[in-house]
């Protein structure tokens, strides 16, 4: 068992938060992993949130012989968004840094985070995504995804290029939890882009954006369903909508950015999505067809394209269906051609 489950003593210097659910076996490799930091034990601690996982998962973790604190709380499955907002809460250091279960990390993982973070600083830290090293064999949409987190990286790697609140992602960030607090946290109401929308919230109160790659994470994933991966596209449409709302000033959260930003090629797939949700599904099928095929005969560049334009089709039908009509549609891009000025986007 891990030296303590009580948050006597004092506060460290990090808190490590985790959701997890239904992923035992990849929680307990990422704690094992924590226990080889160069960071020293007892300037850290991990709180572990387990959103109601249909097996038990406080008895084999608090089990673990671990050289640090680690602390499991247990709840009804309410979503990521509430497990992690518990987490943070729960959090006794003066920094949290946000993690998935799925990730690997080096031995200085940690102490790269705090680096990034001297006293005195509200800086937001976002950590490289590398792909796990046998990404070769995960499926197609697993393998564009990391490469689009790839693509960021590398714009962000730019010099002079600048991480932005619209940004943030759960998967590696680090940030001050007085900070976190003090903007209310993750929208709990959102099932989707609640990290997002809470990075707009941090920048607009004042917080400075840092990309750091060399405090990366390895992702893997156990994901192997392709209608769950179509169905989170379409919900991520949806979800960001809604943040689009509750951000008007702020473009880079508006989901109508995606026509105007893509390929000129694209653009008549993706206004069929939006034109005609439901004949255009057919479609939808045909570019994820064309793309498995280019997959299966080495043609990478093709294959990725292809799934970006059908992620792109079933992510405009859920902003679609989310702006309830063509008027909604039309304040929805109105918002987007209004704020193309703002440094915000």
């Amino acid at each position: 068992m891990s030296p303590s489950d009580s948050p006597a003593g004092p506060a460290p210097r990090l808190s490590v938060v985790i959701a997890t659910y239904n992923r035992l076996p990849l929680i307990t490799r990422l704690l094992q992993q924590l226990a080889g930091q160069t960071l020293p034990p007892e300037q850290f601690e991990v709180v572990v949130v387990d959103d109601g996982s249909a097996t038990d998962v406080k008895g084999p973790l608090s089990a673990l012989k671990l050289p640090y604190t680690l602390r499991v709380e247990v709840q009804q499955n309410a979503g990521a968004a509430a497990a992690r907002h518990r987490g943070v809460l729960a959090a006794r250091g003066t920094t949290v840094l946000v993690t998935d279960d799925d990730m690997q990390v080096a031995s200085d993982f940690l102490a790269r985070h705090l680096a990034h973070h001297p006293q005195g600083s509200r800086n937001v830290v976002l950590g490289r995504i590398r792909p796990d090293p046998e990404i070769g064999e995960m499926p197609l949409f697993e393998r564009w995804y990391a490469y689009l987190n790839n693509r960021m990286a590398e714009e962000l790697s730019v010099p002079g290029a600048k991480a932005r609140g619209n940004h943030l992602y759960t998967g590696n960030v680090s940030f001050p939890r007085a900070d976190y607090v003090g903007v209310g946290g993750f929208d709990k109401t959102l099932g989707q882009s609640e990290d997002v929308e809470l990075g707009v919230r941090l920048e607009k109160a004042g917080c400075a954006f840092l990309f750091a790659p060399d405090a990366y994470v390895l992702h893997g994933s156990d994901h192997v369903s392709f209608e769950k991966w179509i169905r989170r596209a379409h919900r991520y449409g949806m979800f960001d909508t809604h943040v689009s709302v509750k951000h008007p000033d702020v473009k880079g959260v508006n989901p109508w950015r995606l026509f105007f930003e893509t390929n000129l090629l694209s653009r008549p797939l993706l206004a069929s999505a939006v034109v005609a949700p439901e004949a255009s599904r057919k479609l939808t099928e045909a570019v994820v067809k064309a793309s498995t095929v280019a997959d299966k005969l080495g043609l990478t560049g093709a294959a990725f394209a292809g799934t970006s334009v059908a992620y792109g089709m079933e992510y405009l039908r859920g902003a679609r269906t989310e702006a309830g009509g063509w008027r909604g549609v039309a304040k929805g891009v109105a918002r987007y051609l209004q704020g193309r000025g703002n440094p915000q986007g």
